[in-house]
């Protein structure tokens, strides 16, 4: 296993009106964020907010190349991100103790907090295909380059971890420091990572370490 220091390449925010960051997701093009005013999409270039869908927003966001899915409550909403229109809805795993979501593999992965559980789920149904245990508290999820990564936030510490996604053995651990959460997680495919800052209001982007490549 390796361990390392985040380098924390930029900041966005804080964003007007927004007191807490949920989930975190990217399509490519713009950063979108979770938080009690909606769905919101930033420019990551000049960190503008360009415009909000006005839907419950309590936890995980995602991105399927067409449409984002966004976690409320003990729901999950596929949004159509051109008119906001929510365009089918299902169970949440978690019964409302869900945090990260993202989009890999034709299904939807749901970070389930205080279980300390991913479950990949069928994005149609919501019916749970498989269940990985971590042994620390889930925030946000990602998979980058077949690669499983999850948030952490327990007290003051978080981190960034790549797991087995067979048996949750942790492989590689990016440390935050001191008394920087991450509240949502989600890769660009690339160099890095976009996290949710809780309550700091703000995204952080993480450099994604050259040894995981």
């Amino acid at each position: 296993m390796t361990k390392s220091e985040a380098e924390i390449i930029r900041e966005y925010g804080p964003f007007p009106g927004v007191e807490q960051v949920h989930g975190v997701t990217y399509d490519g093009t713009n950063l979108w964020f979770a938080s009690d005013g909606g769905v919101k999409a930033v420019d990551p270039e000049d960190g503008r907010v360009l415009r909000t869908i006005d839907v419950a927003a309590h936890a995980g966001t995602a991105y399927d190349g067409r449409h984002l899915f966004q976690i409320s409550e003990d729901r999950i909403h596929r949004i159509d991100p051109e008119s906001g229109k929510v365009l089918a809805t299902i169970p949440a795993p978690g019964n409302g103790g869900d945090s990260g979501l993202t989009w890999a593999e034709g299904s939807l992965w749901v970070g389930e907090y205080r279980s300390r559980q991913i479950h990949q789920i069928d994005p149609e149904t919501g019916a749970v295909i498989r269940v990985i245990r971590s042994n620390r508290m889930v925030t946000g999820v990602t998979w980058v380059d077949g690669e499983l990564w999850h948030g952490t936030w327990e007290g003051d510490e978080s981190d960034l971890r790549h797991i087995d996604p067979e048996t949750g053995a942790v492989l590689d651990t990016i440390v935050m420091p001191a008394g920087t959460g991450v509240s949502g997680l989600e890769s660009d495919g690339a160099d890095r990572f976009f996290c949710g800052g809780g309550r700091s209001g703000t995204i952080r982007t993480v450099r994604r370490p050259r040894g995981n490549r």
